[in-house]
């Protein structure tokens, strides 16, 4: 906290050319009328706005509303031109050629240049940067040479994007990537306007004077870990004409509770809402429910903890976790149970197929069983040479979580005499921090699906992903999931398809991860709001198309 004051007070002095014309445009539009004001409630902390660092789902929507990339999501979910004005593809699929919109401009006035695509991306890819989606270039998105630049081999200006002229953008990939177009609406390959973002330096993404727009808002108000941040909307938008609201004010509430409150009282007209407060409004018209893609699961730490390095033991605790008293009794909002590795309704193959079609699949590898996970703990004892084991698993400090993680202890310590678990709750950027670094036992998280595509979730456990939380190691993996994404299997799709399906199942054997539910979002909507966009791939709200009569 005290590195991230330093850098907002570094950015009220440090350069005027990083936020002069900023301050002005935000200062005028915010003269926006109240009337068509959205208020929406998000229940997390957005910690960076810079799009190569961020990785919470909630700040890459916050970044979405503010900021355009190539392509952007269309309300089916389909993928459609945003800054790009036209797109060729030689026939070998390994060149794109992308032309930029004549009519984008940066809200100080400068036009989106294929440089500022070449600069975020090189961003993405900087080892220095250390971005956590740098794997979207490499293993996701296959661009030429990104793995020797980002492993240092390689200078910057190798990675296969270039700016041709000032709006023409080439990118060369290393094999043809079918669904290649679908993940450049994801914020890792937004632009960044290089001279701004040079003049800002780590002041970059701090406030609303260290950001840029191109998109359909401005930031009007920001801090890191702020609970009330603010968009107006963006007037010099190439599609302004679309943006039927004047602000997008955001407030942070992590008690389901208050969040309901909050909306009776008139304070709100979008929220979220989990638990008890389910059961009061479920009746109402206003009530919805909408998918939301992700899958809540505990990774345990087998390169730190020798005890959770040992499989038996690492079964025994999923068999001993009762995941549909903990969505029908704790989480109540339309979320269901899941034993799988990879979440159902989202990723389909070409025949319509999706690729999840039981949240059991496998009920021998994973399921809510306690004679079996008494089994397995008996095993693991002799293994082990022990008969008590005590493991710490940190978790969110938003109230629904504490909540799961209490009755998670009470499952496990219940079923598995002699383990206790000793729950630590801390604000999400910490717990995020201590599995980056590996100090935790045991880690109560979840995963939203980036693009449509199986791989978003099983690309994680490759040995080294920056993801791999658990450090989990297994060559057979590898090689399925390195097979689907360069190999042979990457021009077969049904071949491929089959083969991430073994690799899915290689994760529930394992226990790479103790799945727990596939998340829905129960919310409320006031009747005057229309046009909100709910997507369970990438970026989870879009307000683009948003009304208030």
């Amino acid at each position: 906290m005290k590195k991230l004051t330093v850098l907002v007070l570094a950015s009220a002095v440090l350069l005027a050319g990083c936020g002069e014309k900023q301050s002005e445009t935000s200062q005028a539009v915010q003269k926006s009328s109240e009337s068509k004001t959205l208020n929406v409630m998000s229940e997390v902390e957005i910690e960076s706005l810079d799009p190569q660092v961020a990785t919470d789902g909630n700040a890459l929507e916050f970044i979405a509303n503010f900021t355009d990339g190539l392509k952007q999501m269309n309300s089916d979910g389909s993928t459609i031109d945003a800054l790009c004005a036209s797109e060729t593809v030689s026939e070998d699929g390994l060149v794109y050629t992308f032309k930029i919109r004549d009519d984008a401009f940066w809200s100080n006035g400068d036009p989106v240049t294929a440089d500022d695509f070449v600069f975020g991306w090189q961003r993405a890819a900087d080892p220095k940067v250390a971005s956590e989606y740098a794997y979207m270039l490499t293993d996701i998105g296959q661009i030429k040479n990104a793995y020797d630049v980002e492993a240092g081999k390689l200078p910057l200006d190798a990675l296969g994007v270039k700016a041709l002229d000032e709006k023409t953008l080439q990118v060369e990939l290393e094999v043809p990537v079918s669904y290649f177009d679908s993940i450049l609406y994801f914020p890792t390959f937004y632009p960044v306007n290089r001279a701004f973002f040079e003049k800002c330096g780590d002041s970059f993404g701090t406030s609303p004077d260290t950001v840029l727009s191109n998109g359909a808002f401005i930031v009007s108000e920001y801090q890191p870990a702020a609970l009330n941040l603010k968009l107006v909307k963006n007037e010099k938008y190439y599609d302004a004409a679309r943006v039927k609201i004047d602000a997008l004010n955001y407030q942070i509430l992590k008690d389901s509770q208050q969040s309901l409150m909050n909306y009776q009282n008139g304070g709100l007209d979008l929220v979220k809402i989990s638990g008890d407060q389910v059961d009061q409004v479920k009746d109402d018209p206003e009530f919805l429910t909408v998918g939301s893609g992700f899958l809540w699961y505990i990774t345990p730490n087998i390169e730190k903890n020798a005890d959770l390095a040992n499989l038996n033991l690492r079964r025994a605790l999923t068999f001993a976790l009762d995941r549909e008293s903990l969505v029908d009794d704790v989480v109540k909002d339309g979320s269901i149970s899941a034993c799988v590795a990879v979440p159902s309704d989202y990723a389909f193959n070409s025949a319509g197929e999706d690729f999840t079609t039981e949240q059991t699949p496998f009920p021998e590898l994973c399921s809510s069983n306690a004679q079996k996970a008494a089994e397995y703990f008996e095993k693991a004892k002799a293994e082990l040479g022990k008969n008590s084991f005590s493991f710490e698993l940190i978790v969110d400090d938003t109230v629904i979580q504490q909540n799961v993680a209490a009755v998670i202890k009470e499952q496990i310590e219940s079923t598995l005499a002699g383990v206790t678990v000793d729950l630590h709750v801390e604000p999400k950027k910490q717990r995020l921090a201590d599995m980056r670094s590996g100090d935790f036992d045991l880690a109560l998280t979840r995963w939203g699906p980036d693009y449509a595509d199986p791989m978003t979730y099983l690309g994680m456990w490759i040995t080294g992903n920056a993801n791999n939380h658990g450090n989990w190691s297994n060559a057979a993996y590898d090689a399925i999931i390195a097979d689907c994404t360069t190999g042979a299997l990457s021009q077969k799709p049904a071949e491929r398809w089959s083969a991430m399906k073994d690799a899915a199942k290689i994760i529930l054997d394992e226990a790479v991860i103790l799945p727990l539910y596939q998340q829905a979002d129960a919310c409320m909507m006031k009747s005057n709001v229309k046009g909100v966009d709910f997507h369970a791939v990438a970026l989870i709200r879009v307000f683009k198309g948003a009304t208030k009569d």
